[in-house]
């Protein structure tokens, strides 16, 4: 059953102006949620909803408008900045608020008089990671990353054989993700020189960043119970874009027998905004694996999934170098790609997940692993883009990269278009390197 509505009207427009402009990732038919404080101030953090260039305070909010008893019940932890336990509601719940927020925010609205007043702009915001992340997993959905990468190791294999099998995925480090607009500092880690005898301990040379986005649990299962396909949309709270850093030449050399770790686990960037999987509904899409390749095992397929499972999401990897920020020149961007192109969905993924009775909490962040488009030029990763470290990248101001380099501000963009729908952002996911630590 489809759960397009009235909320998706591309039409719609809203009495804060800036959300109808045609360029704004945050119409009236987005309203992502997000954790802020007024910059520089000690107040307690609450919970947002972004409106075109402007915040909606929903602690504010809450006071100032006027709501049915079902709405403010739902809006109270917000107001205190709990976005876990309204992540916990069920999705009509969830979908109730939405639509609140929605007619209080369109064009015409009584309620405009009360909620200007309980507007902030986003450049006056301080942003936070959104919800209190208890276990992030990353998984590798991303079938051109997986063969290109897999091509500079194993050329004539590479993919293994359970890829087209099993959604892959590996457990990562939640304390050290962060939001957008921060640093990340070049890790330290056991490097093995070509050629040596011996590992040394050093700064990572061969710095990266991979292009994901990230799927935050709603409702979770409990231990022991599996969550069946089904009721998967019923646990999927709402989509991030995410940066999984990655130190290649420390995983080159940790990875085997067990895969990543310190390589991985130093640094992670999320965007501030969590676009809800209502929001999403228009860019739905079929969703299948080549006839020639495995089919899904019937645990992680549906009907709903193959009808509808995918998503149509453009995605962008955007640098500024320091060079290119001391002049005032904007970020060039590297590459562009599709999430359409992922081997498994989102559902598939948290299915998966569960399966073995794994209990999955209401703020839980999946990643869906770097992705890649079929060509070339549309790599999620400096390793791809690079073939390896073989090739540079020449930049728009003569610059070259292969690697990440100190200084390097790293940008993820995404936006979901299709005819007909109105198009949706997700902000943007930036950080700048900074040096490694001392030895």
């Amino acid at each position: 059953m489809s759960l397009i509505d009235h909320t998706h009207r591309p039409d719609a427009l809203s009495w804060v102006t800036s959300a109808n402009a045609a360029d704004t990732d945050f119409p009236i038919q987005n309203l992502p949620y997000g954790l802020f404080r007024r910059a520089g101030s000690n107040e307690s953090a609450r919970v947002g909803i972004a409106i075109g260039d402007q915040i909606l305070d929903l602690k504010l909010a809450a006071a100032a408008g006027k709501w049915s008893s079902a709405v403010q019940v739902l809006l109270q932890p917000l107001a205190d900045g709990d976005l876990n336990t309204f992540m916990a509601q069920p999705s009509a719940q969830r979908r109730l608020l939405r639509h609140a927020i929605f007619e209080a925010l369109l064009e015409g609205s009584k309620q405009q008089t009360a909620l200007s007043a309980c507007l902030l702009p986003q450049a006056a915001a301080q942003m936070a990671v959104p919800c209190r992340i208890g276990d992030y997993t990353d998984f590798y959905t991303g079938i051109h990353h997986a063969t290109t990468v897999g091509k500079l190791f194993r050329p004539d294999n590479p993919l293994l054989p359970n890829y087209k099998w099993v959604p892959i995925g590996y457990h990562g480090r939640s304390s050290s993700i962060g939001v957008s607009g921060g640093t990340v500092r070049r890790p330290l880690g056991q490097l093995m020189p070509p050629g040596a005898e011996a590992p040394v301990r050093a700064a990572c040379k061969r710095l990266d960043h991979e292009l994901e986005l990230g799927l935050f649990v709603a409702g979770g299962n409990a231990l022991g119970e599996p969550i069946d396909m089904e009721d998967a949309d019923e646990h999927m709270f709402g989509v991030t874009l995410l940066n999984d850093w990655s130190a290649r030449d420390m995983q080159g050399w940790e990875y085997q027998p067990l895969g990543p770790f310190l390589a991985k686990n130093f640094a992670t960037t999320i965007s501030p905004w969590i676009v809800s999987m209502d929001a999403l509904e228009p860019f739905r899409t079929a969703f299948a694996h080549p006839e020639s390749d495995p089919q899904p095992l019937p645990y992680i397929d549906s009907a709903k999934n193959r009808a509808e499972g995918g998503y149509q999401i453009e995605l962008e990897v955007w640098l500024q170098t320091e060079a290119m920020r001391a002049k005032g020149e904007p970020a060039t961007r590297l590459m562009r790609s599709n999430f359409k192109h992922a081997y498994w969905t989102l559902a598939q993924m948290l299915t998966h997940h569960a399966s073995n009775g794994c209990n999955l909490q209401p703020g839980d962040l999946l990643g869906t692993g770097t992705q890649s488009g079929p060509e070339a030029n549309e790599g999620g990763s400096m390793l791809e883009l690079s073939n390896g470290g073989k090739q540079s990248l020449t930049l728009p101001n003569g610059e070259t990269r292969s690697f990440l380099l100190d200084g390097d501000a790293v940008g993820l963009r995404a936006y979901a278009v299709r005819e007909g729908a109105r198009r949706i952002g997700f902000g943007e996911c930036v950080a700048t390197i900074v040096p490694a630590p001392a030895l």
